[in-house]
């Protein structure tokens, strides 16, 4: 049974088109937008045939471990990434601080809601009488454990936490927000920036929640000529314009995240 759960976390995370020599990234889903662009600009990164898989980036991680034949590995978080570091997964000396990111509360684009955040704040009463907060899993995925660490620090997590619609990744809390099946959710900025059927309404403090960092690396047992180069060329000028254009904060150097 375990070997058979490992086989299909393997098959959800290596797209099925995917081939022995194709350059394999693990990125999390918030970060499609920006890396597809990048992908298709073979002037931003050096030429490869890349393939992309998006998730939450503790599924990623988890797949990592269990021997998915990933090249590069990009989270949303320190913590995921020091998890697969500490299973010696890193090639040493590859690792560090690409981006940075906000979490927003949205609500669908023709909302009339309008709220500002601050300590109390009625996130209950914006979400009225049934609806239901959109969140990632709040217990593993970097979004929603941003969120629900920012909604603590506010103290309204009591008034929510009996009404939460929990995606697996960040993209499908964005979804479910930009379908009108929830009032509000709680996305990056940068989910926010690129899809028109929702609208920000306010900002998290930073002061609410650890920092928001995307830190990347290449895996240890990635042997593809191209891994460091488009490594590399993620930190690129062109590469951090389209990061930045899309809703990223760049880290101005390669700062090691160990």
């Amino acid at each position: 049974m375990r070997c058979l759960l490992l086989a299909a976390l393997m098959a959800i995370a290596v797209p099925a088109s995917a081939k022995a020599q194709d350059l394999l990234v693990f990125a999390a889903a918030s970060l499609k937008t920006a890396l597809d662009e990048i992908k298709t600009g073979q002037s931003i990164v050096p030429p490869a045939q890349v393939k992309i898989s998006y998730a939450a980036s503790s599924a990623l991680a988890k797949q990592i471990e269990a021997g998915a034949p990933a090249d590069l590995f990009l989270s949303a978080d320190l913590d995921w990434m020091d998890y697969v570091e500490r299973k010696k997964l890193v090639k040493p000396g590859t690792r560090g601080t690409l981006l940075g990111n906000r979490i927003v509360l949205i609500a669908p684009a023709g909302s009339k809601a309008s709220v500002k955040i601050a300590p109390g704040f009625d996130l209950a009463g914006l979400l009225g009488k049934d609806g239901r907060l959109a969140m990632a899993d709040v217990n593993a995925v970097p979004a929603g454990k941003y969120g629900k660490a920012a909604l603590q620090a506010l103290q309204v997590w009591p008034s929510v936490q009996p009404r939460l619609a929990q995606g697996e990744n960040v993209r499908a809390t964005l979804l479910l927000v930009a379908r009108g099946e929830a009032p509000a959710g709680i996305v990056y900025a940068s989910d926010a920036a690129v899809e028109k059927n929702v609208r920000a309404l306010d900002a998290f403090p930073a002061n609410t929640h650890p920092p928001i960092l995307y830190p990347a690396a290449q895996l240890s047992d990635s042997r593809h000529p191209q891994a460091a180069a488009w490594l590399a060329g993620l930190r690129s000028a062109a590469a951090k314009a389209v990061f930045a254009k899309n809703g990223f904060t760049v880290i101005a150097a390669h700062a090691a995240t160990n």
